[in-house]
């Protein structure tokens, strides 16, 4: 019997505190920093310690750990290794690309902060073309159409990504001696998506208003969780899967605070966000729009996220542009001359914005959530909360009217007389 309970278990990986917590006889629990909770056996062989993954937590109890872990414990008695007797099955069952990709990605899980992010990719873009075929079946032009169909929809950095994870993925196989070449070495970036330059994009506050204006303008194609979406992504500067990701029991709109936890924080760092009125004013209207949904931005449609799509405000705003993935026919551009910009260059507005405004760059940069560099970094823990609230006020004040805040914060104020 261990040391462990089931309630215990559950409160280890609902608390999310990285650790290894033991239930005796080699038989560990861990949370890692990144990725997901799993099982792991540690055992002596030959004077050397050694450590066996058993499974992730989510789809292995305590009790089959346990039972794993008994199986291999009598492995290592008989003098066998447990880790090279799992080896030699997985290679057996691992016949096709989707097989290899499985047993590649049950490694990602314990080693990346966000694994699902190559998941999509594989699902989405890769497993249609080859996930069902044989890995000696795999040849260089297979690669070749997955990169270039991914680059003519208009997406090079996808692209790009593709190939990374194609390459990573076929070199997964060879390490397991189910491959002798990897189909994919070949290939670099200029054979997908092509060199990517940074952005240094960001919108004036002529282009904010008129951009906006199209928004307001074009509600079927560009609904009210997206107009709203951007403005807060202006006002605020945060990222924009921390925002359309929120649930509502992150904010407290009495105190006017989002606590940002360091799960759902890029930085790996939880942060507490002062809310401006105008920001309040939004998630209020969103709070109704949400219809009781856990999350600030319910997705509308029906999708395995419950949650509004990664790709969503991307492909709405560049709809506005004229621009529509995968149509034959592309739509009108409403934007007229305004240059093209994309989600993210709106957290890089707020940030210009804040530099505008005279807001110290280091406080700028707490205020995008940016962990500070060098010495001041080491030494300087301030979190700047009060003069975070002032800049974001500042933003407000700048851009909140020419959004639509002023008639919201009107309305607002009328409701608490």
């Amino acid at each position: 019997m261990g040391v462990l309970t089931a309630k215990q278990v559950q409160a280890y990986v609902k608390a999310d505190k990285p650790g290894r917590y033991s239930d005796g006889d080699g038989v560990y629990l861990m949370i890692p920093k990144r990725g997901r909770p799993y099982w792991m056996f540690r055992y002596t062989q030959h004077d050397k310690r050694k450590e066996m993954t058993l499974g992730k937590f989510k789809d292995i109890s305590l009790a089959e750990a346990r039972d794993l872990a008994l199986e291999a414990r009598r492995k290592v008695k008989a003098g066998n290794n447990p880790i090279f007797d799992r080896k030699r099955k997985q290679q057996v069952t691992i016949n096709t690309t989707d097989d290899l990709f499985e047993d590649w990605y049950f490694g990602l899980q314990s080693r990346l902060k966000h694994p699902n992010i190559p998941k999509r990719v594989y699902i989405k873009d890769i497993a249609p073309s080859i996930g069902q075929q044989t890995l000696t079946s795999i040849i260089p032009t297979d690669i070749r159409d997955i990169i270039k169909s991914i680059a003519c929809s208009g997406r090079p950095s996808i692209a790009n990504d593709a190939l990374m994870y194609c390459k990573q993925l076929f070199n997964h196989g060879i390490k397991l001696n189910l491959l002798t070449y990897n189909p994919a070495a070949a290939f670099n970036v200029n054979d997908a998506g092509g060199v990517e330059k940074s952005r240094d994009r960001a919108l004036s506050i002529d282009e904010l208003e008129n951009a906006f204006s199209v928004f307001r303008d074009n509600p079927t194609s560009f609904s009210r969780d997206n107009y709203l979406a951007c403005a807060l992504l202006v006002v605020l500067g945060v990222r924009k899967t921390e925002l359309t990701e929120a649930k509502w029991v992150e904010f407290n709109l009495n105190q006017s605070l989002w606590d940002l936890p360091a799960g759902r924080s890029k930085s790996g760092v939880p942060i507490t966000i002062p809310l401006p009125p105008v920001a309040i004013a939004w998630l209020e209207e969103l709070s109704i729009r949400a219809c009781g949904s856990d999350y600030v931005f319910p997705n509308r449609r029906t999708s395995k996220t419950p949650h509004m799509g990664k790709d969503t405000l991307n492909r709405a705003i560049s709809k506005l542009f004229g621009r529509e993935p995968g149509k034959n026919k592309q739509p009108p551009n409403l934007m007229g001359d305004l240059e093209h910009f994309t989600v993210h260059d709106l957290r890089r507005t707020c940030r210009s914005l804040l530099a505008s405004a005279g807001i110290p760059g280091h406080v700028a940069e707490r205020c995008l959530n940016h962990k500070l560099k060098g010495v001041e970094g080491i030494y300087d823990r301030h979190d700047y909360f009060e003069e975070r609230r002032e800049a974001l006020q500042k933003i407000a004040d700048m851009v909140g009217e020419i959004i639509g805040g002023k008639i919201n914060i009107t309305a607002r104020e009328h409701r608490n007389k």
